[in-house]
């Protein structure tokens, strides 16, 4: 069985398109400075409650808004057809996420294609780029996935590229970072391709 492992929000669902609907563009650089500050001081912390903290720095009038959003976050429109011709190729997807059980449930069901499972911030008390999320899955699988697909190169690319998986970077904002990943792409368009490809 071959696994690809993805992150959600920003590599599937368009979190900025769903995060400035409610904060507004403006504040959107501050919110993810404030959220990756959050997330490794407090890495218990649900990812409801970084929001609701977030929000809280950030002055909004109504600090719990942000969180009662994310359900209904935008799917990227190429997402469903990619993942389910990986899915036709034998891969099995599973979720790495920065996040809670609900949010995510809520998410995939919005994606709409089957996963093999998800593994989410709040049930390991662990924050990407910690380590947790891959430690877990090589808890329950047996080992490592065989490919990481990821739109943060912080969040993502670094800390499964220092675990030896080979990794995909959905490129969406045209970045530039070190180190570089084993593949790079805007969009999640061929991704079959390009998984069979890092596991020949």
């Amino acid at each position: 069985m071959r696994y690809a492992t993805f992150d959600c929000y920003g590599t599937l669902v368009d979190w900025n398109t769903g995060i400035a609907a409610v904060i507004g563009a403006g504040n959107l650089a501050r919110y993810h400075e404030l959220e990756r500050e959050i997330e490794a001081a407090q890495p218990e912390l649900s990812y409801r409650g970084v929001m609701t903290e977030v929000s809280q720095r950030l002055g909004l009038g109504d600090v719990h808004a942000l969180a009662e959003s994310l359900p209904w976050w935008p799917v990227f429109e190429e997402v469903p057809a990619a993942l389910e011709e990986a899915r036709a190729r034998g891969w099995s997807l599973v979720i790495l996420s920065n996040t809670d059980r609900d949010y995510i449930d809520a998410s995939m069901a919005a994606i709409g294609v089957p996963f093999e499972g998800a593994i989410v911030a709040s049930e390991i008390g662990s924050y990407k780029p910690g380590l947790g999320h891959w430690q877990a899955f090589e808890e329950r699988v047996g080992r490592l996935p065989d490919v990481h697909v990821g739109a943060s190169h912080y969040h993502d690319v670094v800390p499964a590229s220092s675990l030896g998986i080979p990794t995909v970077w959905i490129n969406r904002g045209h970045e530039r970072a070190e180190p570089p990943p084993s593949r790079e792409q805007p969009d999640l368009r061929g991704l079959a391709d390009t998984l069979d490809a890092l596991t020949v």
